[in-house]
């Protein structure tokens, strides 16, 4: 991008893109600011710390460490007890590399 810029000051922008083979979008791109990163708003309904530990200790309890967490869920909403919904088990699991055969192998 640099070399681009140097020569666009000889002969313009258009020209120095297509001899080097840039695109001119990208040197634009290039010339704009970085966007700061901001930090990712949490919902005021999201699960506690103490909550997601909870949904954990369930799913990986002997009772349901055979058992996909949609299987989980099904069988915890036929007991009339919601933790929370069964997509979010498995992002708590996928937070904790657990997205796999969780019952010990040995």
């Amino acid at each position: 991008m640099a070399a681009a810029e140097e020569l666009g000051e000889r002969v313009g922008i258009s020209r120095a893109c297509r001899a080097l083979g840039v695109p001119r979008s990208s040197l634009y791109r290039a010339r704009q600011p970085k966007p700061a990163t901001s930090v990712r708003w949490r919902p005021t309904r999201a699960l506690s710390a103490a909550e997601r530990a909870k949904v954990r200790a369930v799913l990986n309890s002997e009772r349901f460490w055979d058992s996909a967490p949609r299987e989980a869920y099904a069988t915890l909403l036929d007991e009339g007890q919601y933790l929370c919904h069964w997509r979010t088990m498995y992002r708590i699991l996928a937070e904790h590399d657990e997205v796999h055969e969780r019952r010990n192998q040995r």
